[in-house]
């Protein structure tokens, strides 16, 4: 059985990760050497353009649990934005001018003001293949993190976080948790229960990437379709063919 997956909303004070107390585990070290030669299509169908996009990065933070396995920290974007609202993502965004075009220090000034965690017990493990995002045009580069040395975090910016998520890997590796969503615009693709949410688009084909990489999928159902629920899908700009 998975652990408990662990709301910022739900905790005075928000998410309290447990002490550093075990090592990095050897499956993300097993990602970084795999991911070298992975090609972008085992993460999104679609490559970045030669020119234009708008340069992002986002932080895939991995850190100990107090059942001796991992958490990945996700976010859950506010019910009341123009865009992907309620949407569960990893904390990033746009490269600002004072990260010097460095997607990596990008992704950990993102992640810093959406959840409030300390960037300084983060090891950066390795960096993932850009990405792109064709309904925002976003030009995504992924960075994979060791949470060394965890500290709490929260919706630090309530006005953009609904909620900062703990999801124990092994929740997501668990093929009961996992479907096909249908978004209504035709577009399929993997999904994760986090119950009461939903992971699915960029994100879901990110973790699911992940997963495959690490040698940590289990088969599942791929032929579970279920429509994605109206909640999720209000305020979200995918058309058919969009990001796995």
């Amino acid at each position: 059985m998975s652990e408990p997956i662990r709301f910022s909303g739900s905790l005075p004070g928000g998410v309290v990760p447990p002490p550093a107390s075990a090592p990095r585990p050897p499956w993300l070290d097993r990602l970084a050497e795999t991911v070298r030669d992975a090609p972008p299509e085992m993460f999104s169908r679609f490559r970045p353009p030669q020119e234009g996009g708008r340069e992002s990065a986002v932080l895939i933070l991995v850190g100990p649990n107090d059942s001796a396995g991992q958490d990945v920290l996700l976010i859950e974007r506010a019910h009341d934005m123009r865009s992907h609202a309620g949407q569960v993502a990893f904390p990033g965004g746009s490269l600002d001018p004072q990260d010097g075009g460095d997607a990596v220090a990008a992704a950990l000034r993102e992640a810093t003001e959406e959840t409030g965690l300390d960037p300084a017990g983060i090891e950066v493990v390795t960096v993932l293949p850009q990405l792109f995002v064709p309904p925002s045009g976003f030009v995504v580069t992924p960075v994979l993190g060791w949470w060394a040395d965890p500290t709490p975090v929260r919706a630090a910016d309530p006005r953009e976080i609904a909620e900062v998520v703990l999801v124990p890997v092994s929740h997501l590796a668990e093929p009961a948790n996992r479907h096909t969503v249908v978004h209504h615009t035709g577009f399929r693709g993997a999904a994760f229960e986090v119950p009461p949410l939903v992971v699915w688009g960029f994100t879901a084909g990110l973790l699911a990437g992940v997963l495959d990489l690490a040698g940590l999928s289990r088969p599942w159902d791929e032929s579970d379709e279920r429509t994605l629920p109206e909640r999720f899908a209000r305020g979200s700009r995918y058309q058919r063919g969009a990001p796995r």
